[in-house]
C-alpha cells in the first residue's frame, strides 16, 4: 500500500535512490504514491563530500528525514545524514512489516480487492493500531476482540483474524511457578483434582494464553503460562494460582505458591 498524500516535515521515510547528480540525490519514496524527493549534497553525509557516489548508489534503499514539503512546487527536501543507525534500523523494519501486512490484505480479501474497499479496511486498522502490521498482529493475539472498536464488518473481522493466525509470528514469553496443594479430607484426592481443574481455568482461558499444569511430585505441581507479554503472563499465572487456592480452601485444604521449586526439607 502506498499513501496518496504527502509526508510531513520531521517524518522518516523509506526511499530508493533513483538518480545521482553532483548537487544531490533524487529518491523515490517507497511509501508514497508518485512522490519523489531530493537529498541535497550537504544532507547526504556529515563532513565534506568529494563524490556523492562514494556515499550512495542507484537503486539503494535509504531512510531519509523529511526536511520540507512544498506541495505547490511538488518539492520534497530530504536528509540522509539526520537519520541515526537506530532510527534507520527501526524504520526499515517497520517498512518491511507493512509490506508483509499488505500481502496479508490480499490473502484475507483476495487479489481482486478494489482500492476503495482496501482503503476502507486499511483506514480502520491505521486508525485503531497505527499500521496494518500492528492490526494483524493484535488480531493474531487477541482474535476478534482486538477489532471490536473498529467499524469493520463481521466478515472483514473474520477474514483478518483467520489470515493473521495463519501468517503472523507472534512473540511469546513464558513464566512458571510451583503450586503445593494439600487436603486432609478423606476425599483429598478429589479436592486436589478440583483445585487443579480450577487452576487450568476450566476451559475459560483466553485464546492468546497457553496455560499448563503438570504433576511434579506430591504435593507439588508446575504451573506454566505462555502469553504475548510478561504482564499478561504474570496476570494469568496469578489468576491460576488464586483459582486453585480458593477451590482447595473451600474444601478445608491449603495451597502454597513459589516461583522456584520447593523440596520437602525447605
Amino acid at each position: 500500500m502506498k499513501f496518496s498524500g504527502w509526508p510531513e516535515p520531521g517524518e522518516l521515510v523509506v526511499g530508493k535512490v533513483d538518480e545521482i547528480e553532483d548537487f544531490g540525490v533524487f529518491v523515490d519514496l517507497e511509501e508514497y504514491q508518485d512522490r519523489r524527493g531530493l537529498v541535497h549534497v550537504s544532507e547526504v553525509a556529515s563532513g565534506w563530500i568529494k563524490n556523492v557516489r562514494d556515499h550512495v548508489s542507484v537503486d539503494e534503499t535509504v531512510v531519509c528525514k523529511v526536511l520540507e514539503v512544498n506541495e505547490s512546487s511538488q518539492q520534497i527536501d530530504l536528509s540522509i545524514k539526520d537519520v541515526n543507525d537506530h532510527q534507520r534500523s527501526d524504520k526499515i523494519q517497520e517498512w518491511k512489516n507493512e509490506r508483509k501486512a499488505d500481502k496479508w490484505m490480499s490473502l484475507a480479501f483476495g487479489e481482486e480487492m478494489d482500492d476503495e474497499r482496501y482503503g476502507s479496511v486499511a483506514n480502520e486498522l491505521y486508525g485503531e493500531f497505527g499500521g496494518l502490521y500492528d492490526g494483524f498482529e493484535q488480531a493474531a493475539i487477541h482474535g476478534a476482540e482486538a477489532l471490536e472498536s473498529t467499524d469493520l464488518s463481521e466478515d472483514d473481522v473474520s477474514a483478518i483474524v483467520e489470515t493473521a493466525r495463519e501468517n503472523v509470528s507472534v512473540p511469546y514469553v513464558n513464566v512458571t511457578g510451583y503450586l503445593q496443594l494439600r487436603s486432609a479430607n478423606p476425599e483429598g484426592v478429589d479436592d486436589v483434582r478440583a483445585a487443579l481443574e480450577a487452576a487450568e481455568g476450566n476451559g475459560e482461558v483466553p485464546d492468546e494464553i497457553e496455560l499448563e499444569v503438570t504433576y511434579i511430585g506430591a504435593p507439588e505441581y508446575r504451573v506454566k503460562v505462555q502469553a504475548p507479554n510478561y504482564k499478561t503472563a504474570e496476570d494469568a499465572l496469578e489468576a491460576s494460582v488464586e483459582r486453585a487456592r480458593i477451590s482447595i480452601a473451600d474444601h478445608g485444604g491449603s495451597a502454597e505458591f513459589h516461583r522456584e521449586r520447593q523440596t520437602e526439607d525447605e
